[in-house]
């Protein structure tokens, strides 16, 4: 998997985001500071998305794409420290080992 943070995302790279998303998904992006981007096999985003989401309270939102690998890219919306905290959760979880989420 790999991880990215953008804190204060631009005008620019939030319409990026928009048009790579379902129309009703746009507003987890109101009121939001950060976004997380962690991109992986569908299995691993669906498992990241749930740990992020119980781990704090962020919004997880799935980016389109069209990557021949079936990657997948998960946006992680909210305050700052909320989606950083959800990225170090969905990474402990992973050096743990757990299949389970």
């Amino acid at each position: 998997m790999e991880f990215r943070i953008i804190k204060s995302p631009s005008a620019g790279t939030l319409d990026i985001l928009k048009q790579r998303m379902k129309a009703t998904a746009v507003s987890a992006m109101d009121g939001a500071d950060a976004v997380g981007l962690v991109q992986g096999r569908m299995i691993e985003m669906i498992c990241a998305a749930d740990i992020a989401e119980k781990a704090v309270g962020v919004a997880v939102e799935d980016v389109r794409g069209s990557c021949p690998q079936n990657m997948i890219m998960i946006a992680i919306f909210g305050d700052t420290s909320s989606v950083e905290s959800a990225i170090q959760e969905i990474k402990r979880k992973l050096e743990e080992g757990k299949n389970i989420c």
